[in-house]
């Protein structure tokens, strides 16, 4: 437990019903949607919800003081044990500090504070006709300060990016508990260094973001969705390639396998074909005057390439019944075995059929399920495993399994994290795909920002 000078001085700083510091509290907010019982993990210490940008200095300064680990949370979405302590210490919860402080609709920016869920920033934003692209599977829960920590993407990475090109200025409070600022207001902006994108995708290892101003754009006009079915996976990866050779920009172009397919059929029944090898889930934006145009070019395309039982949405409501099944895909493995893991690998696109077939073939070969799922316009798979956690041998197979993905992906050309970072789960493998000389960097940077290694210590690396 922490020191009696400490608690003292927390217990000054803050309300009562802001410091959690009973076992069952500290035990809920010292895990995450890892989940895995098997990675080094401890109790926190105590929980504190910070409300203000002093509160967070405050505690910074203290914890600093003591040499006490911090360690910040969202949500706790990420699948990847970023935001689970491993020496006790303080989770730093931002759940209070929720607000969505601006929306400029002629600069064309937001300023959030970092607990902002992603969906209701995404709301609040089309209703004065802007638009925030970036939208993780779980964006109903998923907040802006952990998407920053991870540089989450989703599924419209394909056309319009990461969080990483949407982020133009952050305040951060370091190690120390001072207070910078990493751009500014501008979209541009070519002073110094770029700050910024060393924050992005940290972890929560280097500051602690608690406020971010984001870049927004015109919200398309119309959008629709579009649905194919392919009995062999090269057809439907080939279509990948047809459309973009077309000079066509669909802002998502999704993957679901067979297993997954079934599985979310079985269990949240929403009409899927279940005797094709593969779906692909293709959604598209722009002008009103073009979608038309747009879907039929790119039917005509899935047509040549095998595709049937093609569908297309006329409305939102039946829009969001397409994508239901998509999201509801890690749900319904849960029903599979008592755990599940989800993963996330990226191959340059020209490799994703290799990478794909690849993925199916390992766990087979180690009598695991999997259930394939991904962004392929951007080359980026998702497996989501059904696992019993208690089943020593099931356990060790799966870490055999996932060792030999990680290097089929590396092998393809590819790496090990596209969108849900390293954490604790990936650490063991990160000299795979990061040179030592780069590695050594990294570590400097650390070291620089956080001499005392307070914030979120002994992730990443």
């Amino acid at each position: 437990m922490l020191n009696n000078n400490f608690i003292k001085e927390l217990n000054k700083t803050f309300p009562r019903e802001n410091v959690l510091a009973e076992i069952e509290e500290r035990y809920v907010y010292s895990k995450d949607a890892s989940n895995n019982p098997y990675i080094k993990n401890s109790l926190a210490d105590a929980v504190v919800f910070v409300e203000s940008i002093e509160e967070v200095q405050s505690v910074v300064k203290i914890a600093n003081k003591y040499e006490i680990p911090i360690i910040c949370r969202g949500a706790g979405t990420n699948t990847v044990g970023a935001c689970v302590p491993t020496n006790g210490g303080i989770i730093l919860n931002f759940s209070k500090m929720n607000k969505i402080l601006e929306i400029n609709t002629q600069n064309m920016t937001a300023k959030v504070q970092p607990g902002v869920i992603i969906g209701d920033l995404q709301k609040a934003v089309e209703e004065v006709n802007l638009f925030y692209p970036p939208d993780p599977s779980n964006l109903k829960v998923s907040t802006i300060g952990g998407s920053i920590a991870q540089n989450s993407a989703g599924a419209r990475c394909f056309k319009y990016g990461a969080t990483k090109d949407y982020i133009i200025d952050m305040l951060v409070v370091t190690a120390d508990g001072k207070l910078i600022r990493t751009g500014s207001n501008t979209i541009k902006n070519a002073v110094g260094y770029n700050l910024g994108s060393i924050f992005i995708g940290s972890e929560g290892t280097l500051g602690i973001v608690v406020e971010a101003t984001i870049k927004l754009l015109p919200k398309p006009q119309c959008t629709q969705v579009i649905m194919s079915y392919f009995d062999l996976t090269q057809d439907a990866i080939n279509v990948v390639d047809k459309i973009i050779e077309k000079k066509l920009f669909p802002s998502t172009i999704d993957f679901m396998d067979n297993n997954s397919i079934k599985t979310v059929e079985r269990f949240y029944p929403t009409g899927l074909i279940c005797d094709k090898d593969c779906a692909l889930i293709i959604e598209i934006d722009g002008a009103k005057d073009t979608i038309n145009t747009q879907r039929e070019d790119i039917c005509k395309i899935l047509r040549k390439n095998n595709a049937t039982n093609i569908q297309y949405s006329t409305n939102k409501q039946e829009a969001e019944n397409i994508w239901k099944a998509r999201r509801s895909s890690m749900a319904a493995c849960t029903k599979l075995k008592p755990n599940v893991t989800t993963d996330d690998i990226i191959v340059p696109r020209s490799n994703l059929s290799k990478l794909i077939k690849g993925v199916q073939d390992i766990c087979k070969k180690h009598s695991l399920t999997t259930c394939l799922v991904g962004h392929v316009g951007d080359g980026s798979i998702h497996p989501q495993i059904p696992i019993d956690y208690s089943d020593e041998k099931e356990y060790r197979e799966y870490k055999i399994a996932k060792s030999e993905i990680y290097q089929l992906a590396i092998n393809l050309g590819g790496t090990i994290s596209g969108e849900h970072g390293i954490g604790l789960e990936k650490k063991a493998y990160i000299s795979r795909v990061v040179d030592g000389g780069a590695l050594d960097y990294m570590r400097q940077i650390k070291k620089i920002f956080d001499p005392k290694n307070i914030l979120n210590p002994y992730k990443i690396f």
